[in-house]
């Protein structure tokens, strides 16, 4: 039986890209950076499972720095990948690995008083019969709730914002404004951004009653751009495969390529979820999953603590996956870009992500530095039988 696995830690970012330094991220290690601060308190990262499939080795690699101790044994093949696509966003590091590197570049909206185009603001509002918008221009998620979610919920105007990524993100209290609401708003507003190539329109709800209580639910849904060439998901179901997305990485690829997905509120039901799909895969079968937390809970609010905490947790039951692997599957463990919890601001990290495969089948070894995430897809493109995808070399 011939499986894969892919388990995407997002943002596990393992040291400064090659390119680093002209988004403003030159120094930017997020593993490297919570293994030090861990290092610090005299509680270091316990992750003997990820030390074991090479997370430890391949970051030393990254940073040209072996971390100490590095002793322990290896069974995965290791390595860490370099990006190429033009943003540092979720959807170009997903996209890039799964075969199709974003090689243009997105719109963005710019910092300042002008951030949103007036005339989007009021087709929003029209076309929505909104009484008004909150203006939140470049913020945080988190901080933009504490600042205006009272206001929201006085006035009944959603909260607009964004961030240095592509996207457009829209708040509102799922159930005094509504949840569904707010997934119809977000629609219309990813229609209303294609013409300024805006990757994302976000649906952020949140739940609570008053600053400090307010919290994001489990509820977000990513309305996005689809890939503009044929992916690993394509290519898989496309061949009569079946495709499990698990968590957002059915909204990432605009719910193509995928014949089964399961959403989930954590990390725990995401991991559950995962298991819970492995049995029924059948032969040449691709389950794909991220690991939101990571990204959205840690490192945007740039909680060193609660990463470390999170990695973890996931490292105690990476052994569930492993005894479930079967004699043929490959398990792959990666990330789709940096967001590195003590750098400064609230936005990712351009970084090299790890490369890391496990198999019964696989002798461990150094995978040392692969030019592009789609390394990892073709790899798995090759596992499964399938035509080789137009972008990445194999790792092995």
């Amino acid at each position: 039986m011939k499986r894969a696995i892919i388990l995407l830690l997002d943002s596990l970012g393992i040291g400064g890209a090659p390119d680093a330094g002209a988004f403003g991220d030159a120094g930017a290690d997020t593993f490297g950076h919570i293994y030090e601060y861990r290092q610090k308190l005299n509680r270091p990262l316990v992750l003997p499972n990820l030390y074991r499939l090479g997370l430890l080795r391949a970051a030393g690699l990254s940073r040209s720095s072996p971390f100490a101790p590095a002793g322990e044994d290896c069974a995965g093949a290791y390595g860490y990948a370099s990006p190429v696509s033009r943003g540092k966003d979720s959807l170009s590091g997903h996209w890039e690995i799964a075969g199709v590197p974003v090689t243009f570049e997105w719109g963005y909206f710019p910092p300042g008083e002008n951030c949103f185009p007036p005339e989007l603001i009021d087709a929003l509002i029209k076309t929505c019969s909104l009484p008004g918008v909150l203006d939140g221009r470049h913020a945080s998620g988190t901080d933009i709730l504490e600042k205006m979610g009272a206001e929201h919920i006085k006035s009944g105007k959603p909260i607009v914002y964004t961030s240095t990524d592509s996207v457009w993100q829209i708040a509102a209290h799922e159930e005094i404004f509504g949840l569904e609401r707010l997934y119809l708003i977000c629609a219309a507003a990813f229609t209303l951004v294609r013409k300024y190539n805006i990757a994302r329109v976000i649906a952020r709800p949140f739940a609570g009653d008053k600053p400090g209580a307010f919290v994001r639910t489990a509820n977000r849904r990513d309305y996005a751009r689809a890939a503009p060439g044929e992916t690993l998901l394509d290519c898989a179901l496309s061949a009569g495969r079946e495709v499990t997305a698990v968590g957002k990485v059915c909204d990432i690829f605009a719910q193509r390529g995928i014949s089964r997905y399961e959403k989930g509120g954590c990390l725990a039901e995401l991991f559950d979820k995962t298991l819970e799909a492995l049995p029924d895969l059948p032969d040449g079968g691709l389950i794909f999953t991220n690991f939101v937390d990571f990204d959205s809970l840690y490192g945007h609010r740039r909680d060193a603590a609660g990463y470390a905490q999170a990695l973890e947790y996931l490292d105690r039951r990476l052994p569930e996956i492993f005894a479930r692997l079967a004699g043929g599957d490959l398990l792959a463990v990666t990330a789709d870009h940096g967001c590195d919890p003590t750098w400064s601001g609230s936005d990712h990290t351009r970084e090299n992500v790890p490369v890391l495969f496990f198999g019964r089948h696989l002798p461990p070894g150094c995978l040392g530095r692969r030019q592009s995430f789609s390394d990892v897809g073709q790899t798995i493109a090759a596992h499964l039988a399938l035509k080789p995808l137009k972008n990445g070399i194999k790792c092995f």
